[in-house]
């Protein structure tokens, strides 16, 4: 019996006819993840670039004036900044912090470190001073993308929920509106 078994493990080794199918198998794992990767990346930098333009585009009404005549508040400017996303943004998701300061050099430029509580969800309150005419401003409107299979996808996922965290910053001198 023993024979018979030696037999048909040195014939299987010899077969050849499942070769390329088991090439086939090894090689389409690492490719269809380094396919979804790209894909993810790519989502990610197409992502970040519409949040920049969202808050240029924002930061054009602190900088015209434009809401702080209207007497917009903290809650009124976010869907401001909300109304000028595109549909790849939820409003809820979106955190935006408008600080102002005299001159360049006392602007607060600390990089933003989100907290979350036990479910998961940002703790951090942002900051509403547009500013007077002639005040630097800056906006920071930031989003947490969610990172697809993100355990798989190392390093696209900065935060600790396993999302990537994008921020558009726009940094500018308020014009002098009446």
């Amino acid at each position: 019996m023993a024979i018979g078994l030696r037999r048909r493990l040195l014939k299987l080794g010899k077969d050849e006819r499942a070769a390329t199918a088991v090439e086939f198998a090894l090689l389409i794992t690492p490719l269809v993840t380094l396919i979804l990767a790209s894909l993810q990346l790519s989502l990610i930098f197409y992502a970040g670039q519409a949040l920049q333009s969202v808050a240029v585009t924002a930061g054009r009404t602190l900088m015209t004036g434009q809401a702080q005549d209207a007497g917009d508040t903290q809650s009124q400017y976010h869907q401001v900044v909300c109304n000028s996303a595109p549909i790849l943004f939820s409003c809820n998701g979106l955190m935006v912090d408008v600080q102002s300061a005299s001159q360049y050099s006392k602007i607060n430029t600390t990089p933003i470190t989100l907290t979350y509580d036990v479910h998961g969800n940002v703790t951090n309150t942002w900051s509403y001073s547009p500013g007077s005419p002639g005040d630097v401003v800056i906006l920071r409107v930031m989003y947490n993308w969610p990172v697809v299979a993100s355990p798989l996808m190392v390093g696209m996922a900065n935060q600790p929920n396993g999302d990537h965290l994008l921020v558009g910053v726009s940094v500018f001198k308020n014009e002098p509106y009446q």
